[in-house]
């Protein structure tokens, strides 16, 4: 089992990362996907530490958009961080999170797009994948993707919320789409639904921990252990054995982000 998106070296897992990680091998995963927030020291840091405790994990490097402000005046300096930082990070695979929302508008709209579209540049330059944050504007981020990734970027929608025609421009881009603990949530009905449109060969599955803690640990601290229940809901949405499940997502990893 692959946990495709977590944020093991945020301050939220500082105090007790030995143990998270020790949880998260015990629960039977092969590796994990760590997100790094281009520029930020303390996290490379702690990155360091869990790839000293858990060496198969890889990084993926991006800023955020709600760190976007921080790059407004120069958005290419955004790229020049990541890529820089990519280059220093030998399990780093791929570009983000990196992406747009517009529910928070933490930066500019305009500033947002602009460190958007460098990193996706910047990840057909490195030929990286991309790992995408879209909320409340996902008309945008389709057309980013298009214009700046020209059919040659390949990458994932995570921790996706969104509705059916988001999940068809996605793919039909080729992409993959990733579903966390919200689909395990009483009142996601209509997103089980989109889910169980999304073909076996282009599904992931994430906790996006420290957030979004699956049943029945909702409203607690999630890990990357419990991506085995985001697993356990998805086989039975699509009717298969949760093993069977796993090994379907755990190769779409590796094809996604490699070795």
């Amino acid at each position: 089992m692959i946990d495709s998106h977590c944020h093991l070296a945020d301050e939220a897992f500082a105090a007790d990362l030995t143990a998270v990680v020790a949880r998260a091998r015990e629960a039977g995963l092969e590796r994990a996907l760590v997100i790094l927030a281009g520029g930020d020291e303390n996290e490379a840091a702690q990155a360091r530490q869990v790839v000293e405790l858990w060496p198969d994990v890889r990084a993926a490097i991006g800023v955020h958009p709600h760190q976007a402000h921080a790059f407004a005046d120069t958005p290419q300096r955004a790229a020049d961080v990541v890529r820089e930082q990519v280059a220093r990070t030998p399990v780093a695979r791929a570009i983000g999170e990196i992406g747009l929302d517009y529910h928070y508008d933490f930066a500019p709209r305009d500033v947002q797009q602009a460190v958007f579209r460098v990193q996706v540049r910047l990840a057909r330059e490195l030929d990286r994948p991309v790992v995408i944050h879209t909320r409340e504007a996902d008309d945008d981020t389709m057309a980013i993707l298009r214009e700046e990734g020209a059919g040659m970027v390949r990458g994932v929608l995570h921790c996706f919320t969104g509705g059916v025609p988001l999940a068809r421009a996605a793919l039909d881009l080729g992409f993959y789409i990733s579903l966390a603990g919200i689909i395990t949530f009483p009142k996601a009905g209509e997103l089980r639904d989109t889910a169980r449109l999304v073909p076996l060969d282009r599904l992931l599955a994430e906790t996006d921990s420290p957030f979004l803690a699956p049943v029945p640990h909702r409203g607690k601290r999630n890990e990357p252990a419990y991506v085995t229940l985001v697993a356990a809901a998805l086989a039975n949405m699509h009717g298969l054995a949760a093993p069977d499940l796993a090994a379907r997502t755990d190769a779409n990893f590796h094809t996604l982000f490699g070795p």
